[in-house]
């Protein structure tokens, strides 16, 4: 092959253009997959973080329906919050509710207390709600979660990654929600 005829064929090969998508769409492809399933499992992890904090929400808002509860009551409650969690695994899924009244003193204490995976809080132990959130003489019904999120893929988001969530709500029925252990 002569010099002339190798500048020719290079000449051809430059300006072919028919492979172009297809070597475009390899070195696009494995980034868009890689795109995908991150998404897929950030949207996993973000739908289990609600589930979660919905939990706090569904329980605290179920005791303030009522004028009082039992231990028993509150962990059939608690129960109803790991049912919220479905799909996702409620193994990892603690929950505490706890009644806070603010005394005159301006300090919020624990009335009652009771938790699934999480200690109750001491009686009459103090708690720092947000400001503004009750006057002296008010209560309010304080539940907690924490779920650990364990990613079935384990690529973006490797390990567990903990969700903690608090909500606050205050009686419907009566000033305080009685409590029998």
């Amino acid at each position: 092959m002569t010099g002339a005829t190798k500048g020719g064929l290079f000449r051809r090969l430059r300006r072919d253009r028919r492979g172009v998508s297809a070597v475009e769409f390899a070195m696009l492809a494995p980034v868009m997959v890689g795109m995908y399933f991150g998404l897929a499992e950030f949207c996993q992890g973000f739908m289990a973080q609600k589930r979660a904090g919905h939990s706090a929400a569904i329980v605290a808002d179920l005791i303030t329906q009522r004028k009082a509860v039992t231990g028993a009551e509150l962990d059939d409650l608690f129960q109803v919050g790991t049912q919220i969690m479905k799909p996702f695994s409620a193994t990892t899924l603690k929950i505490r509710a706890s009644s806070v009244t603010r005394g005159n003193d301006d300090v919020n204490r624990v009335d009652w207390s009771r938790g699934l995976g999480l200690t109750a809080r001491a009686v009459g132990s103090t708690v720092a709600l947000p400001t503004g959130l009750v006057e002296r003489g008010q209560t309010v019904i304080f539940t907690e979660t924490t779920y650990d999120y364990d990613s079935p893929v384990d690529y973006f988001m490797p390990g567990i990654t903990r969700f903690s969530h608090s909500f606050y709500m205050r009686p419907r029925e009566v000033e305080k929600v009685g409590y029998t252990p």
